[in-house]
């Protein structure tokens, strides 16, 4: 069977300055914590701004779920990269503590997103989980070095009696019986999820 590239392209679709882009992210991408699949590249014509744009999904591989999604939009000499939108890939109205802008050849803003790329993988991303009678009704993913929240979720008809009205009351309620878990106080578990376990 015949491997999955990472980055997978067809260089016909990208201009000069975009082939050696990606050529470099496909041979650095080998060497990371993530399957070929987890990696996409989407020529401009296909991309919210009209620049090829490169991305990767951070999974919880226990979970079978995306915790991340990162991303660079590169018009051929610089590169905007963030925490992308997960349906539309486009970069926040506000950038996070995760952004990156670069400018210079397509050699040097390849490596230097790839070294991005790289920096966000070894970040130590925990799962803080919230249980009632045993079974988990709450999650969230975060950096474990910083706290800063990725990714939630709540299953209302798991969680304890009243809970929900509770975060409505103190305006952690984001509608539709959906609690957000920065309500909830501390964790009953925290588990480790992927890069550099901090705990050890």
């Amino acid at each position: 069977m015949e491997e999955i590239p990472w980055f997978e392209c067809d260089d016909n679709d990208l201009e000069p300055a975009q082939r050696e882009f990606a050529h470099v992210l496909q041979d650095r991408a080998r060497f990371w914590p993530v399957q070929p699949i987890d990696t996409v590249l989407l020529p401009a014509d296909h991309t919210p701004y009209g620049w090829l744009l490169a991305y990767l999904d951070i999974d919880d591989p226990r979970h079978n779920c995306i915790v991340l999604t990162v991303g660079v939009h590169f018009d051929g000499a610089r590169a905007r990269g963030d925490k992308l939108h997960n349906q539309d890939f486009t970069l926040p109205s506000n950038p996070t503590a995760l952004a990156l802008d670069v400018t210079g050849s397509p050699l040097a803003t390849a490596n230097r997103t790839a070294d991005w790329f790289e920096a966000i993988l070894r970040r130590p991303i925990v799962r803080n989980e919230w249980l009632h009678a045993g079974v988990v009704y709450a999650t969230r993913y975060s950096y474990a070095d910083t706290g800063t929240g990725l990714s939630q979720g709540y299953e209302a008809s798991l969680a304890p009696p009243g809970r929900i009205k509770r975060l409505t009351a103190a305006g952690f309620d984001r509608g539709d019986g959906w609690g957000n878990t920065f309500g909830l106080g501390q964790p009953d578990r925290v588990v480790h999820v992927r890069g550099t376990d901090t705990t050890q």
